[in-house]
């Protein structure tokens, strides 16, 4: 049995902490808002996020984070990206030396570009930081629905630690050193989501979802490989099986944002209607900001941020994806 703390208890970190529960473990969540830890308290259940999951009565719930930092073998970072520097500066005079974190969100920093593991480790540089990402909707695995993850990490020893401690016979980890290409996908899939969302909202078909799934995966391969990542890790599980998950799933909170868009709302309605942090919208401009850095051009990513930003309307920016100019779709096997 290992001691665990949760920083998070939105969907994604209570869904985790009755895997970590049921696996075992002494299991704390952590949240920096008073009422929804009283409400947990009280319901046993996030009513507003993850309606239907009901927490054992042995998970421990506070707003202390000394008390959920010191003492832990590990601590699950699970708040929304926007909110993991601010966080982890919280949590940083209550870390010990090689204490194992490991970041659960998805997304990349607007301004500096980092990677959410990149940032914990700067705020928090006597910590051994990690991530778990996957193709993993919080409503199926609070349901204890069969789900796979990746755990990755600077050594191998780190990554089968959070192996161990994950993986049940409902919820399979697999281990990776590759941590960058396990963010990327993590990240810039939520972008290609609200592009699917869109079609959809549109009217399109599975064509069009296809296509966007499969051009989607392009773009964020050919970034990855130019940032040092592997392809192994964009078409496994955190790279096309994220995307496939996101793009197509009604849990998806980034495909029902852009689906919203689609329809004709605005940014701001779509975002308030789905009454969850949309995490593509953080990444787009994050992504379009390392497709120039990188020089690597990333043309659904491109139109997203126009929709988003510039008030383009989506069958515009469908259309001129679609008239772009003819080529190759591999052009290296014509050489």
């Amino acid at each position: 049995m290992a001691k665990v703390s949760v920083l998070g208890a939105g969907s994604w970190g209570t869904a985790l902490a009755t895997v970590l529960e049921h696996n075992g473990h002494e299991v704390t969540i952590w949240s920096v808002m008073e009422d929804e830890i009283a409400m947990l308290k009280e319901k046993r259940e996030h009513v507003m996020k993850l309606p239907g999951v009901k927490l054992a009565e042995d998970i421990k719930l506070t707003t202390n984070l000394k008390e959920a930092v010191e003492g832990r073998d590990l601590l699950v970072l699970a708040v929304p990206s926007v909110f993991v520097r601010s966080t982890a500066k919280m949590m940083q005079p209550f870390v010990a030396s090689q204490q194992l974190i490991v970041n659960v969100a998805k997304g990349i920093e607007e301004k500096t570009l980092m990677t959410l593991t990149d940032i914990v480790a700067e705020e928090i540089s006597q910590a051994r930081v990690a991530v778990l990402s996957g193709p993993s909707h919080a409503e199926e695995v609070g349901r204890g629905l069969p789900t796979t993850c990746v755990a990755g990490a600077g050594t191998r020893e780190a990554a089968e630690f959070i192996q161990n401690i994950f993986m049940n016979d409902v919820f399979r980890v697999y281990t990776s050193p590759d941590m960058l290409g396990i963010e990327l996908g993590g990240a810039l899939k939520n972008v290609i989501a609200l592009a699917a969302g869109m079609a959809d909202g549109l009217g399109y078909g599975d064509n069009t979802k296809a296509a966007l799934i499969t051009r989607g995966i392009a773009e964020i391969g050919r970034l990855a490989l130019a940032m040092g990542a592997k392809y192994e890790t964009i078409s496994g599980l955190t790279g096309i099986g994220d995307l496939i998950v996101t793009c197509a799933s009604r849990h998806s909170r980034n495909r029902k944002a852009g689906m919203l868009i689609g329809e004709g709302k605005t940014m701001k309605e779509a975002t308030e209607e789905v009454n969850m942090v949309v995490e593509g919208i953080y990444s787009a401009k994050a992504a379009m900001g390392l497709s120039e850095k990188y020089q690597v051009p990333m043309p659904i990513i491109e139109q997203v941020n126009l929709v988003l930003f510039y008030n383009k309307p989506c069958k515009e920016a469908v259309q001129e994806l679609m008239l772009r100019d003819k080529k190759a779709e591999h052009e290296k096997m014509w050489e």
